[in-house]
């Protein structure tokens, strides 16, 4: 009978992880429902081309989408060899400026480090607060907390499979058959697989940059190939012009 203390630490696993992760999520849906309070009038309204961008993709997006409106403009220069040169100092706005203090004084730098510091710039920073205020981006916090949760209820199954594999393997059971000590380990294993379903399903939404609210407001967006839209929708893979492109793939790990 020790194998029930097995069965007794597995249930204790994944009862732990999957009531953090049902936690997580009533909390992330709490948050997005008080700031999207639709009485405020805050989701009937068209996105900003940076509010898509960071919506869609986050921060990484807002700054390819930045670095690809300068160098359509011919304001900055991308090279193909991953270097990126300022042409016109003056920055048109906020984004546009936190690039080129990025770049620094000499007006040239590598596009990938460029890219991560604009990235993590004021500039994002406070757009990311703005949409978290009006209720259509996630805030940090409860995205890696449900995130986190996700995680570890899924390491909570394999710790179960694991103990149920010790136990029916074993030796000293007193010739009980190994089938019902397998059956009894299932409980706790499909409790952390359905609970990682169901937040495929339902919790899946939260995990992403853009609340339920943004999700709506991306979704009633234009269709369009090649423009700057395009870019803050689907990403560095949507730019047309090629030297462009690889530009900005020039150290990116994918």
């Amino acid at each position: 009978m020790f194998w029930v203390l097995f069965l007794v630490l597995a249930c204790a696993v994944a009862g732990v992880s999957c009531g953090r992760l049902c936690l997580a999520a009533v909390r992330a849906a709490d948050g997005e429902r008080a700031a999207g309070d639709p009485h405020h009038g805050r989701e009937l309204r068209e996105l900003s081309l940076y509010e898509t961008a960071f919506l869609s993709g986050g921060p990484d997006r807002v700054a390819d989408v930045t670095l690809v409106s300068m160098a359509r403009s011919r304001r900055l220069l991308l090279a193909h060899t991953g270097w990126a040169t300022v042409v016109d100092p003056v920055g048109r706005d906020d984004m546009e400026r936190s690039v080129i203090g990025a770049i620094g004084p000499e007006g040239q730098t590598r596009t990938a480090p460029l890219r991560a510091a604009a990235a993590a710039g004021d500039a994002v920073r406070a757009l990311a607060e703005r949409l978290v205020a009006a209720g259509l981006a996630v805030p940090d916090g409860a995205r890696s907390t449900v995130a986190g949760a996700v995680r570890q209820v899924r390491a909570a199954a394999l710790v179960v499979a694991a103990l149920g594999a010790v136990a029916v393997l074993m030796p000293g059971r007193s010739g009980q058959p190994d089938v019902p000590v397998a059956v009894w380990f299932t409980l706790p294993l499909l409790l952390t697989l359905s609970c990682l379903a169901i937040a495929r399903i339902e919790i899946h939404p939260y995990t992403r940059w853009a609340s339920p609210a943004g999700q709506r407001l991306l979704a009633a967006l234009p269709k369009g190939t090649g423009n700057l839209l395009s870019v803050a929708v689907r990403g560095v893979r949507a730019v047309d012009d090629p030297a462009i492109r690889a530009a900005l793939g020039h150290g990116r790990v994918t």
